[in-house]
């Protein structure tokens, strides 16, 4: 039987932040194609959603390094091993430079940062359980591309938080690849996002002509990154950080 590279059934994942936005995508991506899904948010109603879809979901703040630690008890509770962690809750904040406040940078870099940190931490013993040198278990952070180059948008704590999880990620991926555990990131570019809403509505014109390819990002573009960062196909990958985002922060 021929080997599909790309194949993630079977494998169980953590998404945060995984009841709307790019989160909901890869979520329910990988549920599509066979994995078991665990989900972390905060709105019951939504989390009530995921589950009538056929996700686990599970209610967590993870704006503090307790609240990362009891999601790990939940999943440790919830499942036997973990294959797949996407770190993906976040903030951002707006506001112009001489008005920007000390509260946007501890809100904005302790879930930005912090959190994927405390909860990659917590949950190795879950990623490590069934992780072979074949086989790794799989951490996938979001950046995004404003944490490569300058965004136009007054969000300083946002782009620096960016820049430091795409630096996380290659430091825990040289530490963690001797226990089996790929570590990676995905940038984003513009994709169809509560965060992005506003500027969208304002100015998609202007944000899909600064692609080479004309266009904001589809749920299948950043899923596909994920596949496979996850799958087969991307076994021999870590420390890479991929920006999906039609060019816009390599060619500009």
């Amino acid at each position: 039987m021929t080997l599909d590279l790309f194949d993630v059934s079977g494998k169980t994942a953590l998404v945060t932040g995984g009841t709307s936005g790019i989160g909901a995508m890869i979520a329910h991506g990988l549920l599509e194609r066979g994995a078991r899904v665990v989900i972390a948010g905060r709105k019951p109603d939504a989390l009530e959603e995921a589950r009538a879809a056929g996700l686990t979901a599970l209610q967590a703040n993870l704006s503090t390094p307790e609240g990362c630690r009891e999601l790990a008890e939940q999943v440790a509770a919830e499942v036997d091993g973990l294959d797949i962690l996407v770190n993906n809750a976040g903030a951002t904040w707006g506001a112009p430079l001489d008005e920007f406040p000390d509260a946007a940078w501890d809100r904005v870099l302790k879930l930005n940062v912090q959190a994927p940190f405390t909860l990659t931490q917590a949950l190795l013993p879950q990623l490590s359980r069934a992780a072979t040198a074949e086989n790794p278990s799989r951490v996938i952070n979001i950046g995004s591309i404003d944490g490569i180059r300058v965004p136009r948008t007054a969000s300083y704590s946002y782009s620096s938080s960016k820049a430091a999880i795409h630096q996380l990620t290659r430091h825990l991926a040289r530490d963690l690849g001797p226990r089996n555990v790929t570590v990676n990131a995905i940038a984003p570019g513009p994709f169809e996002s509560k965060m992005m809403a506003p500027i969208l509505a304002e100015l998609r014109d202007e944000v899909e002509a600064a692609s080479p390819l004309g266009r904001i990002g589809r749920p299948d573009d950043v899923v596909g990154a994920v596949v496979y960062l996850s799958s087969r196909a991307g076994s021999y990958l870590t420390g890479a950080v991929i920006p999906v985002d039609g060019g816009i922060a390599t060619t500009l």
